[in-house]
């Protein structure tokens, strides 16, 4: 992968081209998966579509002029600093809020996009198609707000987080999460066998500690060095990893802790109470901010919990 800041006035409008063709095409799936119990919505993306093939060739005409007719494919996942984002058959049924949610965060990157390459353009006819193009995706975010205005009610817009909220998750609740996940169920394995294998609360004390530590440094470093925040508005690469880091430590230092009672059946105990709650918690977490259904979370999680701690007590036993 490349940085954004590396690419040349060619690439960037290749990029635009590819990643204008699908936008049009998720608006178009967006559409699709609406049409029978959001007409209005439905039209509405539908439109977006419309306009995104409009600027797509808008970008192609310009491209010719400049660069000839050859385009190089350079998408989204090629650059750092891009969010990915789910596919639209993953999503299905498709959920209006979650639809419009995602349709405000593909225009705030875009719009974001034009912003950073206009910026970095010293070419006058590219600098204007990019600004134009800025000015367009701004007004793409108004319509997805207009589509919650027309079809949520009250008490649900009450309950949305709007761009806050958005901002929140990205910066925060996932890098926070992945942290939480990975130090809780990842460090189950090590502890419970140490515990298992030694009968000794002080040696499953340490190696949990070292689990714990070792696991959140290295899942620091990955979500700082994934994604640069320059695209995404996910913020501070430093801050993530930090969160990140954090979240990775306290989820292992949680069922780890309880080992520092001497009596090995009572730690054991209350170590696996704790990671009950652990478990309980992340599966709050993913079905309050990630729009996963609180049955599927707990099935989710509660299934890799429990297999890793398996694994580390089958492993502590033989």
């Amino acid at each position: 992968m490349r940085n954004f800041d590396e690419l040349n006035e060619r690439e960037i409008l290749a990029l635009a081209i590819s990643s204008e063709e699908e936008d049009a095409h998720i608006y178009r799936d967006f559409a699709e998966g609406l049409g029978a119990d959001y007409p209005a919505s439905a039209n509405i993306f539908t439109g977006m579509a419309g306009e995104e093939d409009q600027h797509r060739r808008w970008l192609i005409e310009l491209y010719q002029k400049k660069f000839g007719e050859h385009i190089p494919l350079i998408k989204r996942e090629h650059v750092r600093g891009f969010i990915q984002r789910k596919p639209v058959w993953q999503m299905q049924p498709l959920n209006l809020n979650a639809v419009r949610r995602q349709a405000e965060e593909m225009e705030y990157d875009a719009q974001h996009f034009y912003e950073r390459a206009a910026a970095r353009s010293t070419d006058a006819s590219i600098r204007k198609l990019l600004g134009d193009l800025t000015a367009a995706e701004a007004k793409h975010e108004a319509a997805a707000e207009r589509i919650t205005k027309e079809n949520l009610t009250e008490s649900a817009l009450a309950d949305e987080a709007d761009s806050a909220r958005r901002m929140l998750v990205l910066r925060f609740i996932q890098p926070g999460l992945a942290g939480l996940m990975d130090g809780s169920v990842s460090t189950l394995a090590p502890v419970f066998a140490a515990a298992f294998a030694t009968g000794a609360s002080w040696e499953a004390f340490l190696v949990g500690m070292a689990a714990s530590i070792g696991a959140g440094i290295s899942m620091g470093f990955a979500e700082a060095l994934s994604d640069n925040g320059s695209l995404t508005g996910r913020g501070a690469p430093l801050l993530r990893g930090v969160v990140c880091g954090a979240m990775t430590t306290l989820g292992g230092i949680g069922h780890t802790l309880p080992f520092l009672i001497q009596n090995f059946h009572a730690a054991f105990t209350v170590a696996v109470a704790v990671v009950v709650v652990e478990l309980a918690v992340i599966s709050w977490i993913r079905w309050k901010y990630m729009d996963t259904p609180p049955f599927s979370a707990a099935v989710q999680v509660g299934f890799g919990g429990a297999l890793v701690f398996a694994t580390g007590i089958l492993i502590g036993s033989s």
